[in-house]
């Protein structure tokens, strides 16, 4: 039962016990006790209302996992990935590690085909985005983490936005909520040695075969010492909905203008600690830096709601716009710390597929979202609520 519903049958409920068609006035000539008495409700609708009310109290704490210790909650996935090392108090608690961007996405209105999104009529709108690197620590080497990701939010002229979180590998390592769960749990701190288990992550992966390809990308894909020649992947599929009304299914990816420049992880090591934003500053001083925003269309016999699963190369490809980097600030006190990149904050135009990880996305970035803000309110804000 559903807390809508539930939230339904107490209406009707009260709805019953008070109905607004048939009210007792009184009057003047009338004995405000008899009255009383009169309007007041049968036992048996007290009797259904408390049920009602026990059933509410029981469907909340089931829902917050009290009632289910096992159950998947966006509070135990949270408290999961800030048990990963180093102090994410006032951070976020995936990609903890970032830094902020402004610039603005150019359409060129071809994206208008197949979306009726605002964003895509051809124009310029504002972005305020973050690059990341994919850890729970906020002060992590910038070495150590295989993943990067790029989140953006556009803007349009109504306010409508598009939020969108995406990596650089070319799929997800998991294709369930309940697997990224186990994956997370895998990468805990050993309580003597203070580091991960490197034998619990080996047995997480032998354990799910649909993480071959993301394992075979972090093994063999280049290493780089920039944020700027990477391209950033949407994994999960959407739809797009065009003035007509049809939907399509597609995934997007940002692609760089500039070529990878491969490097040993041994280099990166030795470039510092905070290597990604310095190279960012660094490059954007000299001028923006660009991405191309391309849309593949699925066929009908491509998965919408695994994104473990590439779609084949050959699928319809649309080039809509390009991302433009003027800025780079510090995430402390940049544009983007008090925005959360929650992928189903869509515009008309753009609708979420079924794909299992879109909804616990969501809930496990709002859970994030409001801890640190809460924590962030003990700090100075240069503290970084990132």
């Amino acid at each position: 039962m559903s807390l809508r519903h539930i939230d339904e049958l107490l209406d009707e409920a009260l709805d019953a016990t008070f109905p607004a068609s048939d009210p007792v006035a009184i009057t003047e000539d009338r004995d405000p006790i008899t009255a009383t008495v009169a309007t007041r409700p049968p036992l048996a609708v007290l009797a259904a209302i408390v049920f009602i009310l026990v059933a509410c109290a029981l469907a909340y704490a089931y829902t917050a996992g009290w009632l289910s210790p096992q159950q998947l909650t966006p509070a135990r996935m949270v408290d999961a990935l800030s048990r990963r090392g180093g102090d994410p108090v006032g951070h976020r608690r995936n990609h903890a590690k970032g830094i902020c961007f402004t610039g603005e996405f150019e359409a060129n209105g071809a994206g208008a085909v197949l979306s009726a999104a605002p964003m895509l009529a051809r124009g310029r709108y504002p972005v305020i985005g973050r690059f990341a690197i994919a850890t729970g620590n906020p002060q992590a080497p910038d070495a150590t983490a295989r993943v990067r990701s790029m989140a953006i939010r556009i803007t349009a002229p109504d306010r409508q936005e598009w939020r969108s979180g995406m990596n650089n590998s070319p799929v997800f390592a998991v294709s369930t909520p309940e697997a990224f769960f186990e994956m997370t749990k895998a990468q805990e701190l050993d309580p003597l040695t203070h580091k991960p288990n490197p034998l619990a992550l080996a047995r997480f992966f032998s354990n799910h075969p649909e993480s071959g390809s993301f394992v075979a990308w972090a093994r063999s894909a280049p290493w780089t010492s920039s944020y700027a020649d990477q391209a950033y992947n949407s994994l999960n599929a959407f739809y797009f909905i065009d003035a007509a009304g049809h939907s399509h299914l597609v995934r997007w990816s940002m692609r760089p203008t500039l070529p990878a420049s491969p490097v040993s992880q041994s280099f990166l090591l030795s470039l510092g600690r905070d290597f990604l934003d310095l190279d960012l500053s660094q490059r954007l001083a000299t001028g923006p830096l660009r991405w191309h925003l391309i849309v593949t269309v699925a066929e009908r016999s491509d998965p919408s709601s695994d994104a473990t699963l590439a779609w084949p190369a050959n699928r319809r490809q649309l080039d809509v716009g390009t991302l433009i980097v003027e800025r780079a600030e510090s995430e402390s006190d940049g544009p983007c710390r008090d925005y959360n990149y929650d992928p189903t904050i869509l515009p008309v135009g753009i609708r979420p597929s079924r794909d299992p990880l879109l909804a616990a996305r969501s809930s496990a970035y709002a859970r994030s979202f409001d801890l640190r803000e809460a924590e962030a309110a003990s700090f100075p804000r240069s503290h970084g609520a990132k």
